[in-house]
């Protein structure tokens, strides 16, 4: 018995020895595992790490800590311009573009005369991804005004070249100095290689049938035309060019001006060139290298007199529209800056690939399809204002920008912020019902806001320097910003004294570059010679305080109802952090404001001249103004000036008992009704106003009958849809909204009338849009029906019975509710048609699905190897994911991890990337949402390149959120509550 007890025992131990061996070895292994894993994955391992080990709030604290000045002092550092000395006077180009699969190159040669200023040892201009096989530089004798004196030349001698890749320079170093008040003439031949990602010269092609047919096209703002050419690639430094383009005999060939008799002196073109023809372009007038253009195509055009349209010949004719109101906005132009447009042609060019929206080269414009092709009873209402506000933009540009060009980039805003207000009033002139000042009201305005109310944004003339940063001022506030601030100058000035001042800065500055300086000293002169400044103050006084700082100012307004006078303080309106951040601000940001006001007696809104000038200071006090204690005042009339206002908590109650009443609300103008939705419920998201006041004041909605006031209220419910929408209250607001909208469906219904307005198309779209996002049973009905009509249609792509004005609310509502099977049929659809319209609707639509699964393929459909959506509108794709909660995570789980790719795929889309990180992460809310997006800020810092400041401000964005949250969801869950409660079971009888 001992024996046998003794062998078990030893068995045991064995047997235990073996398993702890076993056990060691598979936790040794496991251990492996993970570290290749956390190795691998670091992202992973950074964010799982900071969640579950306690370490939450120290990331927060890292977050709410970030110092946004400083991310403003670093822009504009690196000093990456051409050295003083060498002035461009002229560029003979020409160029030989390889138009063929397989091959995506050009041959270049260009002879640049340059006048030296100064004693130079050297030449150094731009150039990048360009091989240069030959360099000679001549020196001419002393120079002859607007002559080129080609007698007694001398070849300078050259020690070397050399490239400076960081600053993109290509430098000529000469074995000695050169003298300077001579002319050089630079000979440079040269490769390059044609772009595929649509920026500098680019190739691109369509398809007819089974053929492709290739285009060689160009986009050089800001600093892509160094991608083309060796040049002084500056705005500034303006120059004559002669361009000439050899191109296959069955295409043709346009650039910035008209065709001259045949150039004798050009190259005999050999095999496999033989059969290539030249084309050689009449010089141009000076201007800088960004507006040189010229297109390669078999595209065919229609014209009106020295005004064409040029497109693939599919669509020609979906450009008459174009072509017809072309001509009318150059002549009101004309009128209107009272100076003649200065070429002898212009040129409107749809590009089935373009990055761009639209490129305002001097006499070559060149448009996205979307942009520019309108289709009569297929294509929306929409989308011919669209067509409409873009050409008047880039024709408004030949003028601001062509004629006269910022000195440099920093003022970019002079050529975005003129055209996008100018674009809106030459759209008025040639379609006046549209009115299109109350719609800027909408798009711009209160659309620029909530950038502009973060501290990450930046002024409207800021510091720039590398064409990263060049590239992020192609943003809201240099477009939409600018456009405000200009509207309201244009107000406070006078139209009659506006335009007689920019007549007088055109005039003085053209075809030269110019400082915003110059634009505030011709406006001065003029608006004292007529009086309406005072002779003390200045234009640069008033102009400067809105350009030169960020953000913007909210008034505050408080009566002393028993001895007749108002205090009004100023300060910087900020979306979260206000009370730390008005410790630190606030001495800074201070702005001279037109203050303009009516009260209930007078119902005055048509005087915008301004009443009081609020100096750059924290208070001031209006004394003795008239108005009875019982009357509202309202300030900002016709919301010209660019600022909000928030009132004491009496003023507040009787402008909303005054809106609550249906006989009397309309007697507060359109716009200023407006203003009022969007204030408020503004003020209540940044912390300055109760929810409890502001969403009271929506409640005189139910009576609402106009497009503008309803454009703002749609724009603060959906910012609290994206919100509560994953909450338990999100039911109540839900019936709440549906509640406000009910008068108006009842009227409407789910029909269009295609004759009616602008604004009430637009109104009818809005409201239906609503109704069917959240739920409204006849909405839904009707869309679903109407998709179903459509998709049993023996001929779909043909024959589709549904409105345009209702197609982008039929089509996303029946794939919302629908299943793979609509989804299929909506893509296959997208497939086939050829209308750029068309395609641009199903492709948000494609986006409206709830199943997770269906929008990753449709992300991966985008992103394979030869889709059927073009480069240029993947962007588009991940708008159309986020705007449903389905598509949210789909999208931001792609950026983040894919960050790089994407990058690499958008190289050439200014905004491309900042509107998709945007995009991505504006419904972030949370403290785990917040956390990722920063922990992806510090992971991808390097590579974010001009996305950078689009990442802090989505930051920035997200934590506000976080705060909105915590702040207002008690009091938004009890105002909900006790309204809805009030009429629930009724309005559920009513839309059943």
């Amino acid at each position: 018995m001992d024996g046998d007890a003794t062998y078990a025992t030893r068995r045991k131990t064995l047997r235990v020895s073996w398993t702890l061996l076993t056990s060691s070895f598979a936790f040794i292994v496991l251990l492996c595992a993970l570290c290749l894993f956390f190795f691998f994955h670091p992202r992973t391992c950074r964010s799982t790490y900071g969640q579950r080990f306690g370490s939450t709030e120290t990331i927060l604290d890292e977050i709410r800590g970030f110092d946004y000045e400083r991310l403003e002092n670093e822009y504009g550092a690196t000093d990456v311009r051409l050295p003083a000395g060498m002035v461009p006077e002229s560029y003979d180009l020409r160029i030989i573009p390889f138009l063929w699969a397989g091959n995506s190159t050009f041959n270049g040669e260009v002879d640049i005369v340059v006048n030296a200023t100064a004693p130079v040892d050297g030449v150094t201009l731009h150039a990048v991804d360009l091989n240069v096989t030959e360099c000679i530089v001549t020196r001419y004798p002393k120079m002859v005004l607007n002559e080129h004196v080609m007698a007694e030349s001398v070849y300078v001698p050259i020690l070397e070249t050399d490239q400076d890749l960081s600053k993109q320079f290509f430098i000529i170093k000469f074995k000695q100095t050169q003298p300077a008040d001579y002319q050089y003439n630079i000979h440079i031949k040269y490769t390059g290689k044609l772009q595929d990602n649509m920026e500098g010269f680019y190739k691109s092609s369509y398809n007819v049938g089974n053929t492709t047919r290739w285009i060689a096209a160009t986009q050089f703002q800001p600093t892509d035309a160094r991608k083309a050419f060796p040049c002084f690639d500056e705005p500034a430094l303006k120059a004559k060019f002669t361009v000439s383009i050899a191109r296959p005999g069955d295409m043709s060939s346009i650039s910035n001006t008209g065709l001259k008799n045949v150039n004798n002196k050009l190259p005999t073109l050999s095999e496999p060139l033989e059969y290539y023809e030249w084309d050689t372009f009449e010089q141009t007038v000076p201007m800088s290298t960004y507006l040189v253009a010229f297109i390669i195509s078999d595209f065919e055009y229609l014209s009106s007199e020295t005004f064409r349209v040029w497109a693939r010949t599919d669509v020609l004719s979906h450009t008459h529209y174009a072509r017809d109101i072309g001509p009318s906005i150059l002549k009101f132009y004309e009128d209107f800056f009272s100076i003649p447009y200065p070429l002898k042609k212009t040129d409107l060019v749809a590009l089935p690939d373009f990055a761009a929206g639209a490129m305002e080269n001097w006499g070559l414009v060149t448009f996205r399809e979307i942009a520019m092709l309108y289709n009569e009873g297929v294509s929306p209402n929409a989308q011919k204002e669209r067509v409409a506000t873009v050409i008047a933009h880039e024709l408004a540009h030949q003028w601001f920008g062509n004629l006269v060009t910022p000195d440099w980039w920093s003022d970019l805003w002079l050529n975005e912020g003129f055209a996008t207000y100018i674009e809106y009033v030459g759209v008025d002139y040639v379609e006046p019902k549209w009115k299109m000042e109350e719609q800027f009201i909408s798009s711009g305005i209160q659309s620029v806001f909530l950038m502009d109310s973060l501290k990450s944004t930046h002024p409207i003339s800021a510091r720039v320097s590398r064409p990263e940063e060049i590239n992020e001022l192609f943003d809201r506030i240099s477009y939409d910003k600018g456009a405000s601030v200009i509207r309201m100058m244009d107000h406070f000035l006078t139209r009659q004294v506006f335009r007689k001042g920019l007549t007088k800065y055109l005039n003085s500055k053209a075809y030269n570059s110019a400082y915003h300086n110059d634009l505030w000293d011709a406006l001065t002169e003029q608006a004292q010679t007529d009086r309406v400044m005072d002779i003390t103050l200045t234009v640069k006084d008033v102009m400067d305080t809105w350009i030169l700082q960020p953000g913007f100012p909210v008034v505050n307004v408080t009566r002393n109802y028993e001895v007749d006078t108002l205090i009004v303080s100023q300060s910087r309106f900020l979306l979260h952090d206000t009370k730390n951040a008005l410790k630190t601000d606030q001495p800074n940001n201070l702005w001279w404001i037109p203050l303009t006001f009516t009260t209930s007696s007078k119902l005055d809104f048509s005087v915008t001249k301004p009443s009081y000038w609020f100096k750059p200071e924290e208070f001031m006090m209006i004394t003795e103004t008239g108005i009875p204690s019982n009357d509202w005042v309202l300030f900002n009339i016709n919301e010209t000036g660019f600022y909000r206002v928030n009132y004491d908590s009496k003023n507040w109650n009787m402008l909303i008992e005054y809106l609550i009443d249906p006989e009397m609300y309309s007697n507060i103008g359109t716009i200023n009704r407006a203003q009022l939705i969007d204030d408020a419920m503004s003020l209540s998201r940044a912390g300055y106003l109760s929810y409890q006041t502001s969403l009271d004041l929506t409640k005189y909605l139910y009576h609402e009958t106009e497009y503008v006031p309803w454009k703002s209220a749609y724009r603060s419910f959906t910012y609290l849809h994206q919100m509560l929408i994953k909450t338990s209250i999100y039911d109540k607001l839900k019936a709440y909204v549906l509640h406000l909208i009910s008068p108006m469906y009842k009227i409407t219904g789910f029909a269009d009338n295609p004759r009616d307005d602008q604004l009430v198309i637009y109104k009818r779209s809005n409201l239906l849009s609503c109704a069917c996002e959240l739920g409204h049973t006849d909405c839904v009905r009707n869309a679903v029906a109407q998709f179903q009509n459509w998709k049993s249609n023996p001929q779909p792509e043909k024959n589709n019975p549904i409105s345009p004005n209702l197609k982008a609310i039929i089509y996303c509502t029946a794939i919302s509710y629908g299943s793979e099977e609509e989804w299929d049929f909506a893509w296959k659809m997208y497939k086939m048609t050829t209308v750029a319209s068309e395609k641009d609707l199903l492709l948000d639509a494609l986006g409206c699905s709830r199943e997770t699964w269906i929008l990753a393929r449709f992300l991966s459909y985008a992103l394979q190897n030869n889709s059927s959506i073009r480069n240029q509108d993947i962007s588009k794709v991940f708008y159309a994911l986020t705007n449903k909660v389905a598509g949210q995570e789909v999208a931001w789980n792609y950026v983040r991890d894919n960050w790089r790719n994407l990058k690499s795929t958008f190289t050439a889309g200014f905004s491309t990337m900042s509107e998709i990180i945007k995009s991505a992460t504006y419904h972030f809310n949370t403290k785990n949402d917040l956390i990722q997006l920063w922990q992806f800020y510090k992971d991808e810092y390097d590579h974010l390149g001009s996305a950078r400041r689009s990442v802090l401000q989505s930051i920035e964005n997200a934590e506000a959120n976080v705060n909105w949250m915590e702040r207002n969801f008690k009091t938004i869950s009890n105002w909900l509550q006790n309204t809805t409660i009030l009429y629930l079971s009724q309005f559920t009888n009513e839309v059943d």
